[in-house]
């Protein structure tokens, strides 16, 4: 949103940025969840007050999940994340630079628990366009201007999304099955209906439906890692020399779901997961954070067999909103 202003102040004159920098800094920062009100003046606008908000997870500070959906469809969005849980090679491109930034910004932080490895680079400049033909996993931002440019190289297989028109410029045509069906669809389900999901058991303003819609779409990624890989602690064991060691086959084996074994076996190929183990393995005491508080949750839940598949999906995010509704 700030970068918007910006881009706005910077199309009538350059000297107006200056002013509406002074005035942000000048304005308290915000309490995690709280909203601050910036007074500015745009000729022909007058007087303008402006509002930020401050998300209430200090790891979502500064996503904009709203901005994502507003430039894909949810089935899009699931397919770039599928893309990028595979490590494959992925480009941005939009008209603005907010944009780029944004939806950049928001698609790895669906990744959570895991982090993207490779090369990130929200707004590629247009002198540094190689790099899109490297062989390796990267992904980058480019500016509308620089596709005609881009589509002189010889960029090797990679996902190109269009931010603009919702669709894909190259794709790999596979992107829709990657994940275990069941479990993209409750995630579509829940995401197609999460302004239902978050009207539900709140009568909460503007500040927590914002808040709510950030959540919301957190813990949906979270609930697919939940049934993907939330029994993973169980097969951390400890040898006689004290070091803890990740049961690699026993852990995969263990799934009873044959569509999830097969994303394991090539999910657990990836840098991503790698990484994710091996700085459990390396902890001296248990991870803390909101993944394994979500685990532990998980793991209580598993003796009740009843429900599966999508209507587990959506009974347990809808059991975590209404949690995160009455904290609220």
């Amino acid at each position: 949103m700030i970068l918007d202003e910006v881009e706005r102040r910077r199309g009538i004159s350059a000297a107006l940025v200056y002013p509406f920098m002074r005035s942000l800094m000048e304005s308290p920062f915000p309490a995690p969840g709280k909203l601050i009100k910036v007074k500015t003046f745009l000729p022909g606008a007058g007087n303008e007050v402006i509002e930020l908000r401050r998300p209430t997870d200090s790891r979502l500070e500064h996503v904009d999940f709203e901005s994502l959906f507003k430039c894909l469809s949810v089935r899009q969005v699931i397919r770039v994340f599928a893309s990028l849980l595979l490590e494959r090679r992925v480009i941005f491109v939009a008209d603005k630079l907010s944009t780029l930034s944004s939806c950049m910004h928001a698609v790895v932080a669906l990744l959570y628990p895991f982090s993207w490895q490779h090369t990130f680079i929200p707004v590629l400049p247009g002198s540094m366009l190689d790099i899109v033909c490297c062989p390796t996993p990267f992904l980058v931002g480019l500016l509308s201007s620089s596709v005609p440019k881009l589509k002189e190289l010889p960029v090797e297989e990679a996902l190109m999304v269009d931010l603009g028109t919702d669709r894909f410029i190259r794709q790999m045509d596979d992107e829709a099955s990657l994940l275990p069906r069941k479990l993209q669809s409750a995630l579509v389900q829940a995401l197609e209906q999460r302004n239902d999901i978050i009207s539900q058991d709140s009568d909460s303003e503007s500040d927590e439906e914002y808040n709510s819609l950030t959540n919301l779409v957190s813990e949906a990624f979270i609930r697919f890692f939940l049934e993907t890989i939330g029994h993973y602690s169980l097969f951390l064991t400890q040898t006689e020399h004290g070091e803890r060691v990740f049961q690699r086959e026993a852990f995969r084996k263990s799934v009873a779901s044959k569509s999830i074994r097969r994303f394991l076996g090539v999910f657990m190929e990836s840098q991503m997961f790698a990484g994710f183990i091996q700085d459990r393995e390396l902890r001296k005491t248990r991870a803390k954070g909101l993944f394994e508080q979500r685990v532990d949750q998980y793991l209580e839940e598993l003796p009740d067999s009843e429900q599966s598949g999508v209507n587990k999906f959506l009974k347990g995010l809808g059991n975590k909103m209404k949690f995160l509704h009455k904290k609220n």
